[in-house]
């Protein structure tokens, strides 16, 4: 059987005017039997169209705060740098992998504009907005806090356990649950972390980021095999 190619959407440097990408994302696709890629940064539809048809999964990966405009909000000063191009990307991939019902993890950033994307809206920042601090500092493969998994969620059928240690490194989360979205895991403080589209292959959104802990946590391991046989 061929391996899965898992098309990664890339991160963007406005400073350096560069595409770049956290090696733990490819890493951890390789090592669970995926060929990971990174994706260029494009608003082009028909480009999109053919690289939805090449890929066999799709991961969107952390990266800017998601524009407020499209959840109908003024940008705070909380808000930090937005990355217009990567939005517009992400919308028309998006609404392809849904079409073409492609297998999609979607980490930190990417829960959230999975959210905002299918009608959901997010905390610009939830210091100001919630009194939580969610950002660790390095290392980040050490667990900050835990999240209770939901019964009867993929996320517990794979794992099978009532609650997890998860890394955390973002200022935002979603405050608004989409309606067609379901929640998987909830962190001990209120927050949404986990969330999947029950009628698709496999449309899962985490908050916490398992390309960075896969080597010494399993239950990042699991949810990355997961998704990979489910590219395949």
């Amino acid at each position: 059987m061929k391996k899965p190619i898992i098309g990664i959407v890339p991160l963007f440097d406005e400073y350096k005017d560069s595409y770049w990408m956290l090696p733990g994302y490819m890493l951890s696709i390789e090592k669970c039997g995926g060929i990971p890629i990174m994706l260029p940064l494009t608003t082009n539809k028909e480009n999109i169209k053919e690289l939805t048809k090449h890929c066999n999964g799709f991961l969107f990966s952390g990266g800017h705060d998601v524009n407020p405009n499209m959840y109908k909000e003024e940008k705070s000063e909380k808000c930090h740098n937005i990355c217009y191009e990567r939005d517009e990307m992400e919308t028309i991939l998006f609404e392809e992998i849904i079409k073409e019902d492609k297998p999609l993890l979607a980490i930190c950033r990417g829960i959230q504009i999975i959210n905002v994307l299918l009608g959901g809206s997010l905390y610009q920042d939830l210091q100001t907005q919630k009194g939580l601090h969610h950002v660790q500092k390095p290392p980040y493969d050490i667990n900050l806090h835990k999240v209770d998994i939901i019964k009867d969620t993929p996320l517990y059928n794979l794992l099978n356990l009532n609650e997890i240690g998860v890394n955390s490194y973002h200022h935002q989360a979603i405050k608004d649950l989409a309606e067609d979205l379901k929640p998987m895991a909830v962190s001990k403080d209120g927050l949404i972390e986990g969330v999947y589209l029950e009628d698709k292959k496999f449309v899962w959104g985490l908050q916490w980021h398992p390309e960075f802990n896969y080597e010494k946590e399993e239950t990042s391991i699991k949810i990355i095999k997961e998704f990979i046989n489910k590219c395949k």
